[in-house]
């Protein structure tokens, strides 16, 4: 597992099932609040909502799970989910499948609290194609530069998250977008790398296996993890006093609850 100290937060980000990442909670000495990582995806079960409490960010990349509590998902046709805890900490429901145009509320109950949370899972945007090339600005080590590829509706509204994993794991980096300067046009992103990671396996080589999820997230979500990618740019030495990002959970915890489109696509670089 590779792991991302930034400024606050997160959790765990669960994906792609057989690559799951870890995102540490840098948060100085406030301990024991209360994280909420929840997704609801377009794809067949399980769904998955993990709870757990953050620690100080000198501790080792452990997060205590949170257990028994009470987590629910409800659509806007009255339908209602519940999830049951399987490992520690982690809550799961087999039965729903996400439907793009739908809304979904989460509620949790624990610790005598009683959190909840509401996001729209978008309409799909197909993700065209991957390409690898040349990394002009790192040429020194031959690193390769990701680019993804789709066509973005005209006329409405879209935010988009993308992940990447490079040999089944997943990369530090965040990448969040929405369309203010490209609606309607045929898109081409360059996923470059955070140049302010000491990582010293980080980057992309020829023949690397190099599979990215797009997501396809309502603003909210977009601005959770587009807060968290600017933070990410300014890199430890940046100007940009941390803060934890804006959460769609209420009352107010460390998280996120996201309802979006998920599809990947997998090259081999050359």
């Amino acid at each position: 597992m590779k792991t991302l100290k930034i400024a606050l937060y997160i959790f765990s980000l669960l994906a792609l099932a057989s690559c799951t990442k870890v995102i540490d909670l840098n948060l100085g000495n406030n301990t024991g609040e209360l994280v909420i990582e929840g997704n609801i995806t377009n794809t067949a079960g399980p769904q998955i909502i993990k709870l757990s409490t953050n620690v100080p960010f000198t501790n080792t990349n452990t997060y205590p799970p949170v257990t028994g509590a009470t987590i629910s998902v409800s659509d806007h046709n009255g339908n209602t989910y519940p999830f049951t805890e399987g490992p520690s900490g982690t809550y799961s429901n087999s039965q729903l499948t996400g439907i793009p145009g739908n809304t979904y509320t989460m509620t949790i109950t624990t610790g005598g609290k009683t959190y909840t949370a509401t996001s729209v899972m978008p309409a799909v945007v197909n993700l065209d194609s991957l390409t690898s090339k040349n990394d002009v600005i790192q040429t020194s080590d031959n690193k390769k530069l990701i680019t993804v590829y789709y066509q973005d509706p005209a006329n409405v509204a879209n935010q988009y998250r993308f992940v990447m994993y490079v040999n089944n794991v997943q990369v530090d980096d965040i990448y969040a977008y929405n369309d203010q300067f490209n609606d309607g046009r045929y898109v081409s992103i360059d996923l470059f790398e955070n140049t302010s990671s000491n990582s010293v396996d980080k980057g992309v080589f020829s023949g690397d296996t190099v599979t990215v999820e797009m997501q396809c997230i309502d603003k909210p979500i977009y601005t959770y993890w587009e807060t968290l990618m600017q933070e990410q740019a300014n890199g430890p030495g940046g100007g940009v006093t941390p803060s934890n990002p804006p959460t769609n959970i209420t009352p107010v915890t460390l998280g996120y609850f996201s309802a979006h489109t998920t599809q990947s696509k997998t090259i081999v670089v050359k």
